[in-house]
């Protein structure tokens, strides 16, 4: 369920999600309706936590008002796929809103960062749909989204609003493992492929893990059926 990568010295256990870049503060305002009815979330989602609520999703999408409404149709609703599915591989199906391996929680606290780990060295564990861990990157995110994240990571798994818009700084703004970001992969034709470098490249492409590679190709699969659009090429990495 989580998002895994090599991240400095730390890497062999680690868990973090996404550059420790900080970016611009995101604009709030959506300009258009999400392309996935509740309905079809319910039916992506069955078994979901209510805690990840579909109006925390539409919510977050304000932050990013180029997710899912980039390109043509099939694109848009490719990009949405794509998102979830990986979401849904990462958290069980929207089952899990925070790391399940509770011995991890010290280990993301990188000291050397200059503003340190001021929530406590075991608060930044892996949270929300793309479960952002490391106290670099709680401050990078709440940097972005103009949240106190790094004084109150908390927040990720108190408010569905909140823990959404987590996940879509990482698709949208950071390029992990790869060398383009979620967002980017599908609106610029490069396939959900992409988008599984982008997460979890260093541990699940070029022929490693395969298992938990297909997984994210199979719920792809399965939600742009929903969606009523074909998955596109390149679906592999």
């Amino acid at each position: 369920m989580l998002v895994r990568r090599v991240a400095a010295a730390l890497a062999a256990a680690a868990i973090t999600v996404g550059l420790a870049v900080t970016l611009p503060t995101a604009a709030t305002a959506r300009p258009a309706g999400f392309t996935v009815s509740e309905a079809q979330f319910n039916q992506m989602f069955p078994n979901r936590n209510a805690f990840y609520t579909f109006q925390g999703l539409t919510n977050a999408t304000g932050a990013y008002p180029a997710f899912t409404t980039s390109g043509d149709d099939a694109t848009q609703k490719r990009e949405a796929a794509a998102f979830l599915a990986n979401v849904s591989h990462e958290t069980g199906g929207l089952q899990y809103i925070v790391e399940l391996n509770t011995a991890n929680y010290p280990h993301y606290c990188d000291a050397s960062q200059p503003y340190g780990c001021p929530a406590g060295q075991d608060q930044y564990y892996g949270r929300g749909p793309l479960q952002l861990s490391w106290n670099f990157n709680y401050k990078a995110a709440g940097d972005a989204l103009g949240i106190d994240l790094l004084n109150n990571p908390s927040q990720v798994e108190k408010d569905p609003t909140v823990s959404w818009k987590t996940g879509l700084w990482f698709w949208n703004s950071q390029t992990g493992a790869g060398k383009m970001t979620g967002h980017d992969a599908m609106v610029n034709g490069a396939g959900f492929g992409e988008t599984i470098r982008s997460i979890n490249g260093a541990l699940e492409c070029g022929g490693q893990n395969a298992d938990q590679m297909n997984d994210r190709i199979n719920l792809y699969k399965q939600f742009t059926g929903i969606l009523g659009v074909d998955p596109g090429g390149n679906l592999s990495c």
